[in-house]
């Protein structure tokens, strides 16, 4: 394993090693990687000027981008711990986990897809009484807010005032805060949610992180000459580690894409001559059936990770055959695991490679275990556990949740049925905490059901995950009316996109007068999975 130590370390050797490389490519804007840790070595300054302290998080709400990359980086080697937020988020989820994080500093974008996240933080945390310290009386942790972007409101700041304020902050200051953070200090704080529904902060370290990231570079095979597109969000592990941390270990090329588009996805390729592109299923299954995917070159293909969702043996045999790629591979992890459990290796048969997530990565074991945690023969399903350097250092704040996930002996309960085979090949089955994945997102039925049990005609409500062609999986509401209620679907729908990320927001609701629960009240969603066709 190299010896990088920490994430500013690994920013600063990549800097030197692949000085002239090009490191991020935006439009029209080439960074090299000299360029890069210059970059980030000043937002770092910033983060020092503006008070940030070892240990402080630091919150980035914004779609991927050269200044994410800036400002993230930036607050890991001023010694912060990096909340990435969910561009999907609304206002009142963002804030939710500002507030329970106790974030000092955030950087926000300012309008993404039509919408003003900055607005919509101001009215989720702009209401309360002043405490003098923060521009958000709701938010009485956040000292301040930084807009990613040439004009902010008066009490907010701009990218470039932020960075304005650390000139006077020198390259041995910047140093010396890197000189003290170890590889044990966090390095980022992923929020997640579970059977609760509440958002949980699962901690990982500076040495989790880089042990875990470079297995992931080598078995896929990540080299200095790669060029790659990267659709996956830098607020999931996927998008920030499999993608930025993994570049930077190897010097590739990143073309941060914000928004997966068909279209846009098959230009970057072309034009950049992407060879690398990792991603959910459905990404790589609208590349195939593009009707214009022969009017591009796509040849410089030649590596795909993919996962977090049923892989088509077809699908596999697709992009080998059809588009030319060497290395089709799958993989498995979770946000309490740094992201990685299982991987499939180079070499590996496509039959193992659709069917099975792979093999423990080094380091680590997996097993599949009954409900009293004993472990169960090879082709029998149970709840996969994980153990090994991966495993998080717990939930932020929250012991008691930290104990139910994490055994006395270290096994990580992930909440997933998986079958392992003789092999050690794991293949996931089922979901024991109900979550489904919407296009790569995971949606938890729990906290969808606390949203859309705010609404004032929703007496009770259950929600399940259905197939979906395009998506994958799609949510279901099972919806109780209050009495009197006249509420209809479309009207449940309209509310929710709203008042909740797109990816949680159900396709379809059927109207129930009453709940199916068993003798403890729990309701049975067995019942629910096998009824009709919703009634809209």
């Amino acid at each position: 394993m190299s010896d990088w130590g920490t994430v500013p370390r690994l920013v600063r050797s990549a800097a030197e090693r692949y000085a002239d490389a090009e490191a991020v490519v935006e439009g029209r804007t080439r960074t090299t990687y000299a360029e890069l840790g210059a970059r980030i070595e000043r937002a770092a300054a910033a983060c020092l000027a503006c008070g940030v302290a070892r240990g402080d998080r630091v919150a980035v709400w914004a779609p991927n981008s050269l200044d994410w990359i800036v400002a993230a980086l930036g607050a890991v080697s001023a010694g912060a711990v990096l909340v990435p937020l969910n561009t999907r988020f609304k206002g009142a989820e963002a804030a939710d986990v500002l507030r329970r994080s106790g974030t000092r500093l955030l950087f926000v974008t300012g309008t993404f897809l039509g919408t003003s996240y900055v607005a919509s933080l101001r009215r989720a945390a702009g209401e309360g009484v002043p405490d003098g310290r923060g521009p958000l009386p709701g938010l009485p942790d956040l000292d301040q807010v930084v807009v990613l972007s040439d004009d902010a409101p008066p009490d907010f700041r701009t990218w470039k005032d932020f960075l304005a304020a650390g000139e006077g902050v020198t390259a041995a200051e910047v140093r010396a805060r890197e000189a003290e953070l170890s590889g044990s200090d966090l390095s980022d704080m992923v929020f997640t949610s579970g059977t609760t529904g509440r958002p949980k902060g699962a901690m990982t370290t500076h040495a989790q992180t880089l042990r875990a990231y470079e297995i992931w570079a080598d078995l896929a095979g990540l080299r200095s000459t790669d060029r790659y597109l990267i659709v996956n969000p830098f607020f999931h592990t996927f998008g920030y580690k499999a993608g930025v941390i993994a570049c930077l270990m190897r010097g590739a090329a990143m073309i941060p894409q914000p928004v997966f588009n068909v279209d846009t996805a098959l230009a970057n390729i072309a034009a950049e001559r992407i060879s690398v592109l990792p991603g959910p299923p459905t990404l790589h299954q609208s590349l195939l059936d593009h009707p214009a995917r022969d009017a591009h070159d796509l040849s410089a293909l030649r590596l795909v990770v993919t996962g977090a969702a049923v892989v088509p043996l077809r699908l596999v045999e697709r992009l080998r055959g059809e588009l030319g790629i060497g290395t089709v591979l799958t993989a498995y992890g979770l946000s309490e695991a740094s992201g990685i459990v299982t991987m499939c290796r180079r070499g590996d048969d496509p039959s193992v490679i659709a069917s099975t997530s792979g093999r423990a990565i080094p380091g680590t074991e997996v097993r599949v275990a009954d409900a009293a945690g004993g472990r169960v023969p090879p082709g029998t399903p149970g709840e996969v556990l994980v153990r090994g350097f991966n495993v998080m250092r717990g939930y932020w704040a929250d012991p008691a949740a930290t104990a139910e996930a994490v055994t006395a002996d270290g096994w990580l309960r992930t909440g997933d049925v998986g079958v392992l085979d003789a092999g050690g090949n794991l293949r996931i089955t089922d979901r024991i905490k109900d979550m489904f994945i919407v296009g790569g997102f995971n949606a938890y039925p729990a906290e969808i059901e606390q949203l859309l049990g705010q609404h004032p005609d929703v007496a009770d409500v259950a929600v399940i995950g259905v197939p979906d062609a395009r998506l994958g999986e799609v949510g279901r509401a099972f919806v109780v009316r209050s009495p009197g209620a006249s509420l209809t679907a479309d009207d449940l729908i309209a509310w929710s996109r709203r008042e909740m990320a797109n990816y949680k927001v159900p396709r379809s609701v059927e109207f129930v007068p009453e709940l199916p629960r068993n003798a403890s009240g729990k309701v049975v969603k067995g019942v629910l999975r096998g009824s009709g066709p919703p009634a809209r």
